[in-house]
Parts: C-alpha cells; sequence; structure tokens
C-alpha cells in the first residue's frame, strides 16, 4: 500500500506561517513593527512584574516574553494575539510551586521551567488529538467568576509590596490576615512610592490619552504615549531610589537581573516532580487556553478572521516548551496586551517575533538600569492591570437570568477565595460539567396541540391549541442519554396515569440529535409498558442519523405504534383524517 503524499496544505496545516507568509508585503512589516514597539513598551514592565508575581526572578519574565513568542509566531492561527506571562496563570504558577515547599531558587527556576514544559506538552497532544472541544466544559460564567476571584487574590497579594511588609497566604483570607498582622511594619517610603505608582497609572490608563490629544497630538501618538505611561513609572522610581538611597531606608528592589540572552535550560526529568506539577500543569493549560483562545476569537471577528482553536492548541503548546528550554515559565495570550496589538495595527503574526525581537534587546542592554527598580512599582502595575479584570456585575447577570448560572459563579468566586485559585479553577470544572449534567438530567418536555388553521404544533401551556382526548403528543427538547432517559419515561408514565381514555403517546424529537444505547433500553421499557396499557407509542420529526441508530437496534420492529416524518402527518392519521399524498 503506497502511503499517502504530504501536501503543502498538511504543512500548512501544522505550520500556519507558510500560509500567511506567502502573502507578506512591506505594508504589512510596517504595521507589524509599529504594533511591536508599542507592545514591548507595554511588555517590559509588564513581564518583570508578572515574574514577581509568580515568586521567580524578574529576569524569568523577560525570557518567557522572547521565545514564545517566536514560536508563536510560527504555529499560531491568531493575527493579534500576545503570548506572554499572564496574571492569572502567573498566580497558578506561584501555587504549583508554592506546594513544593522549595526554598533554593535554582530548584524553583527548575520547577517553573518543568510546569511551562509540562504545559506545553498537556497543549500539543490536546491539539495534534484536535481535543480544543474540551475547553467548552468551562462555562463562561463559571470562567468570569475564576477570573474575578483571581483578580481580587492578586491585587491582594500585592499588598505586601506596595506596604513593603512580609505577607503570605494562598487564599484571602490568608493575605488579609498576614496583612493586617504585619501592618505596624509598614515602611512609610515604600507606601509612598506604591500608592504614588498606582494612582499614576490609574490616572494614565484613563486620563492621560485625552489630554494629550486635547494638547494636540494626533491619536496614535498620545495613545503610544499613554500605553508608555508603566515605563514612564518604573523610570521615575528607579531614579528617585537611587538618588535618594532609599533601598538603605527599606525599599525593597529588583536588584541586579541579569544580561543577556536567554539561557538554555532543560526541565526537570524527576518523575516525582512530574507528578507532583501535573495537575497543576492541566490547570494552566485548560486555564490558558480558554482565556486565549476567548481574546483571540473576539479579536479576529473584529476583522472577519477565524482562528483554528486546535491548532492554537499546538502554538500555545509550542510556546510554553519554548519557555520552558529558554528559562521562562508557563505562558499564554495576554487580554490586555492583545487588544494593544490589535489597536496597534498588527496585520499578522510577525509582530510578535518583532516585540520578542525588542525585548531581547532589553534582556540585553537595559537590565542594568533596573537594579533600583522598587518591587512597589511592579506591584502597582499588578494591581492596575489585574482589576480591570475583576467584574462582580457577573453576579447581578447571572442572579436575573438563571439561578443556577448564578449559584455556579458565586460557588466558583467563594471557592477561590477562600481556598485558593487550584482548589478554585478544580471547582470550576467540577461545576461547569455538573452544571452541564443537572441542566440535561432535566429536558424541557412539553405538551403541545395543534394551532389552529396550520400545520404547528406549541405549547399547550402557552398557546390557544387543539388536543384530543386520546393523544398526547410530546416535545421533547434534549438530545436523549444515560443521564436523562429515566427523566423522560418518569414523564411519560406520570402523565398517562391519568382518566382520559388515551390511546396514543407522540413523542416529537425535533430537538433530539442523539439517543445513547440506556436512551434506546429506557424507550423500548416505555413501548412495552405503554404497550401493556393498550397505549400505541409513536414518534415523529425524527432526525436521520438517529433514525439511522434506531434503524440498527430491534426497537423499530417493536414499536407498537408509527414513526411520522412530521407531527401534522400524525396528527391528521390519528385523528382519522387522511393525509393528503404529496404532489
Amino acid at each position: 500500500m503506497t502511503p499517502p503524499r504530504l501536501t503543502a496544505r498538511h504543512f500548512t496545516r501544522y505550520l500556519p506561517i507558510l500560509d500567511w507568509g506567502r502573502r507578506y508585503d512591506r505594508e504589512s512589516a510596517t504595521s507589524d513593527i509599529v504594533a511591536a514597539v508599542i507592545v514591548t513598551i507595554m511588555l517590559i514592565p509588564q513581564s518583570l512584574a508578572y515574574a514577581l508575581l509568580a515568586g521567580l526572578p524578574a529576569e524569568m519574565g523577560l525570557y518567557a516574553s522572547i521565545l514564545p513568542l517566536v514560536a508563536y509566531t510560527i504555529f499560531g492561527t491568531s493575527r493579534a494575539l500576545a503570548v506572554g506571562p499572564v496574571a492569572v496563570v502567573s498566580l497558578m504558577t506561584a501555587a504549583a510551586i508554592g506546594n513544593l515547599g522549595l526554598s533554593d531558587p535554582v530548584q524553583i527556576a527548575l520547577a517553573a521551567g518543568t510546569l511551562a514544559f509540562l504545559s506545553g506538552a498537556i497543549l500539543l497532544v490536546m491539539g495534534v488529538l484536535r481535543l480544543g472541544f474540551l475547553a467548552n466544559f468551562l462555562s463562561h460564567p463559571v470562567i468570569a467568576g475564576f477570573i474575578t476571584a483571581s483578580g481580587v487574590l492578586i491585587a491582594t497579594s500585592q499588598l505586601k509590596h506596595i506596604l513593603g511588609v512580609e505577607a503570605h497566604g494562598h487564599n484571602l483570607v490568608g493575605l488579609v490576615g498576614s496583612l493586617v498582622a504585619h501592618q505596624g511594619e509598614t515602611n512609610l517610603y515604600t507606601l509612598v512610592i506604591g500608592v504614588s505608582a498606582t494612582a499614576f497609572l490609574f490616572w494614565v490608563r484613563k486620563g492621560l490619552k485625552p489630554l494629550l490629544i486635547n494638547a494636540g497630538l494626533k491619536p496614535r501618538l498620545a495613545d503610544i504615549a499613554a500605553k508608555a505611561g508603566p515605563v514612564a513609572a518604573v523610570a521615575v522610581t528607579i531614579l528617585v531610589t537611587w538618588a535618594f538611597g532609599l533601598n538603605a531606608r527599606g525599599v525593597a528592589i529588583v536588584g541586579e537581573v541579569p544580561t543577556g540572552l536567554p539561557p538554555l535550560t532543560l526541565p526537570s526529568l524527576s518523575p516525582a516532580l512530574w507528578n507532583q506539577l501535573f495537575l497543576s500543569a492541566l490547570l494552566i493549560s485548560i486555564i490558558g487556553f480558554v482565556e486565549s483562545v476567548s481574546v483571540a476569537q473576539t479579536l479576529a471577528a473584529k476583522k472577519r478572521q477565524r482562528i483554528v482553536p486546535d491548532q492554537e492548541l499546538i502554538g500555545l503548546g509550542a510556546s510554553n516548551v519554548a519557555a520552558a528550554v529558554s528559562g521562562g515559565y508557563p505562558v499564554t495570550g495576554g487580554f490586555a496586551r492583545s487588544v494593544v496589538n490589535f489597536d496597534a495595527g498588527a496585520e499578522t503574526p510577525a509582530a510578535g517575533a518583532f516585540t520578542a525581537v525588542g525585548i531581547l534587546l532589553a534582556a540585553l542592554l537595559l537590565t542594568p538600569l533596573l537594579y533600583f527598580l522598587p518591587k512597589a512599582t511592579l506591584a502597582a502595575t499588578i494591581i492596575v492591570a489585574v482589576l480591570s479584570l475583576v467584574d462582580f456585575s457577573i453576579l447581578k447577570k447571572s442572579w436575573t437570568y438563571s439561578r443556577v448560572d448564578f449559584t455556579a459563579v458565586a460557588a466558583t468566586i467563594l471557592l477561590t477565595l477562600g481556598f485558593g485559585v487550584e482548589t478554585g479553577v478544580s471547582a470550576g470544572v467540577i461545576i461547569s460539567i455538573g452544571l452541564h449534567l443537572y441542566k440535561t438530567s432535566r429536558p424541557h418536555v412539553a405538551e403541545v396541540g395543534l394551532v389552529p388553521g396550520t400545520q404547528h404544533f406549541r405549547n399547550i401551556l402557552r398557546h390557544k391549541v387543539e388536543t384530543r382526548p386520546d393523544i398526547v403528543t410530546l416535545r421533547v427538547d434534549e438530545s436523549l442519554y444515560f443521564a436523562n432517559a429515566r427523566f423522560l419515561e418518569d414523564y411519560v408514565l406520570n402523565r398517562v396515569a391519568c382518566e382520559q381514555p388515551l390511546k396514543h403517546v407522540v413523542l416529537m424529537f425535533p430537538a433530539v440529535n442523539e439517543v445513547d444505547m440506556s436512551a434506546l433500553e429506557t424507550l423500548e421499557e416505555l413501548n412495552r409498558r405503554l404497550g401493556d396499557m393498550e397505549i400505541s407509542l409513536h414518534l415523529s420529526e425524527v432526525k436521520g442519523p438517529v433514525m439511522d441508530r434506531l434503524k440498527r437496534s430491534h426497537f423499530l420492529d417493536e414499536l407498537t405504534g408509527e414513526v411520522f416524518l412530521a407531527q401534522y402527518d400524525a396528527w391528521k392519521k390519528l385523528t382519522g383524517t387522511p393525509v393528503r399524498a404529496a404532489s
């Protein structure tokens, strides 16, 4: 047997750069370079800050923003997604490494790289197997609740750097309790720097751009200046700390940041460490993928473009493996930087590669200037960034729309705040799956009748319809499977347990896309029990794939009634009115 020939299509399936790269021109390159400059300005302080949040050396944030961007350029499908360290994944990394109880910085860095490698491997396997659909098991309300709670946790965890005190804890109660216990140790100089930087960054985010435009600056330049706000905060606080020797007065600084290229690193091959990190890597992979794809799809839709979720798994997987071998830690697509990349005019994923060059130059040339950078400034950068993710309005929206969704959101928020980020995201996954099972285990079943003068059938509780005492028609509005088959059986048997002279029960299946083995056995049992009551069971509007499955069993041979193409055909036949032949 001759093996199938590899074509260009096979390569572009896994290497999207071969597709858009053929059409790359000078105009696209110019747009990408401009976008890269803006994103680089934003990323330098953010990368340092998120490494701090993850409990890692500052330079690891820079390393995680270089080679991963290049990997995504090659394997990713979004033209605007900017990959790198993000707040939620950094917090999850801190929690995962914190569980190991390590104190040696070298071992901590090795664990972070191993975590990135495991996350990348999981994403790559999911991508090759096309398992992107698994992310759908995390409902949007649950994700919103988790991100909101994580934002609160992250902001609270950074208050220790604003106050200049030691504080620890993986949940809100622990963090607040530790902060209160150490409040008497607050460093006044650190507090002034932290509060000033936070206030400045909040003002820059909202007020600087309109002010510059009113002053006569062009919108594009005003936007670049506004995005450079964190860089200005970094520069000013470094100068102030250096000029007044504030590090000698208790102000915590970043200290020496190694200059040079990202190091070549290898993940640990210890089975024990892999076992300890696997669950954390899995959760980081799922959350990172969901966050990344949500952002990528939103931005792609604005330009009538599309992304390929399964290929995004490969792109993110390659990015994390790249982080693991270049001194970084887990990465994903960030919301804020991706929006900035999009607004700045990025045309292709090459913008990410140009951004990587900018970060690389910063790692080579600027790191000596970061020695006096106060950690309070980085904490302010994190707080301002993550508070934009906090959205408690989801509680009000979900309460108004669905009490079940509200329960899921509230539970996710409370569990994340009360027990930490890993418990929260694990609970979110379980709650999302539980919600699906709960909702589908009680499918909506409506008794319907004929709308006078039409061939349409509607709910007898909502419309004035024609019914017959000897016929009961039930419309099933959900696929039938093991979790809800018994519910349907009980519903039908409870309905026929009445004094009406029933002769026929018709099950309408217009919304039934699947009947699994358990549901088939339930239908067979229902057919038998109705037959014992001298009631015929009929089906109508059965979809082709479902009918194909039913034909493989003995159910249709033993059915006491008939299968009708349309419910109106069943009505005419069972009420005794001849059905007109199709012309």
